[in-house]
């Protein structure tokens, strides 16, 4: 079992559509949430035309993961995680 106060890592799917291509979703992870992010693969169209798909690896404490994924999810991006691997 992890605790709020323990580093954790967690896998998530994002797609980042293209209305979103302005602004800096990932960048907003680190700098408001103080999550450390791999980009551990990224399918993106060529200049930007379509949606970027981006796999992460999430590392932080449990409460701020889950703060980070919440407001994914306030801004309607769609995210998969270990939850829903098998949607994938």
């Amino acid at each position: 079992m992890v605790t709020n106060n323990q580093i954790t890592h967690r896998q998530i799917r994002l797609r980042i559509p293209t209305n979103f291509h302005q602004e800096p979703v990932i960048s907003r992870l680190v700098s408001d949430y103080g999550l450390t992010i791999n980009i551990t693969a990224a399918i993106l169209g060529a200049n930007a035309v379509g949606d970027g798909w981006f796999e992460l690896d999430l590392q932080g404490f449990t409460t701020q993961i889950d703060d980070a994924i919440n407001w994914l999810r306030d801004i309607e991006l769609e995210i998969w995680d270990e939850n829903s691997v098998g949607d994938w």
